[in-house]
């Protein structure tokens, strides 16, 4: 039976780590658990699903058991690399969270927003896609992979357990810059890699924005937008656009935008319909918005494309 009890939410690094039974932090806004060297009891861990109020790293070896992150879940059977960012839902599924407490391998770097402030990397961590990933999909890492990632996850946590000066920050912000562009880079490479996985989502996608034209859903429910697509294919937006850019080169709103004008040429085309119901036909709530897009994509207005015709 599912549960219906709401989720804890920690305030602080040191709340978080409370309610599973660890020692406060050396650093009041990031610290690094090391359960890879020695196994995290999970003794006192709340059953419940909580909410971070910081951003949470984390890397499980080799290891079963699924997270429900978000919406959707992650399947934690090959291991992998994933990444929370503050206010998401994180949870062990029902299965898991009825059963005995029991250890877990797993090396996570907890980080507050605060640690970030003045430095570059307080903007830069936004523009991280993997932060907004649903995550049914995880980062998997081939063992090359793993022991660069570990290497930086040890980095940081022997500069946080040694003497804290005026350059501890400098450091730790350095090293979690290199670790998040090693995992964009290794997120594109597990595109290409997992082509089979990724060919199979682009098939359906292409099925699903043709299935959405097809059953005149614009005229009733607008102009499909990235978010509608990637729910129905259980991935997070940003998680779609990536994928999409690495196929295909254009990313999800590229595509919407493309079968909006392929649409629309054919009805220009093939019809007497005026430029306004063909607006209406295909989403836009107002003419002007679809006229303006027309023009962008093919540097035509509608009625000059469809003067070829005539």
């Amino acid at each position: 039976m599912k549960t219906n009890s709401t989720p804890i939410k920690f305030g602080s690094l040191a709340e978080g780590l409370k309610a599973f039974g660890f020692p406060p932090p050396q650093h009041p806004l990031i610290t690094v658990v090391n359960g890879i060297d020695q196994p995290l009891s999970l003794a006192q861990a709340p059953r419940e699903g909580h909410v971070l109020s910081f951003y949470k790293i984390a890397f499980r070896p080799d290891i079963g058991g699924l997270l429900r992150y978000g919406q959707t879940h992650f399947d934690y059977n090959e291991g992998g690399l994933f990444f929370a960012a503050p206010n998401q839902i994180v949870a062990p599924e029902e299965e898991e969270a009825h059963q005995a407490p029991c250890s877990r391998q797993e090396m996570a770097i907890l980080m507050h927003p605060d640690f970030l402030l003045r430095y570059p990397l307080a903007a830069k961590i936004r523009r991280y896609q993997f932060f907004s990933y649903a995550v049914n999909e995880a980062l998997h890492l081939s063992e090359k992979e793993k022991d660069i990632i570990l290497r930086l996850f040890r980095n940081i946590e022997e500069e946080l357990n040694g003497r804290i000066d005026e350059l501890t920050q400098d450091v730790v912000i350095a090293q979690l810059e290199l670790l998040f562009n090693y995992a964009q880079r290794f997120y594109k490479r597990q595109f290409i890699t997992r082509r089979e996985i990724s060919n199979d989502l682009l098939q359906r996608f292409e099925e699903t924005l043709n299935r959405y034209f097809d059953d005149a859903q614009p005229l009733y429910r607008g102009v499909p937008s990235v978010q509608t697509l990637a729910e129905s294919l259980s991935l997070s937006p940003g998680y779609l656009s990536d994928l999409l850019r690495t196929m295909t080169g254009k990313n999800a709103q590229q595509h919407i935008h493309g079968k909006v004008i392929e649409k629309a040429k054919e009805r220009l085309s093939t019809t007497r319909l005026s430029v306004s119901e063909i607006a209406f036909e295909l989403g836009f709530e107002y003419p002007q918005s679809f006229s303006k897009l027309f023009k962008t994509k093919t540097s035509q207005s509608p009625l000059e494309f469809r003067a070829r015709f005539n």
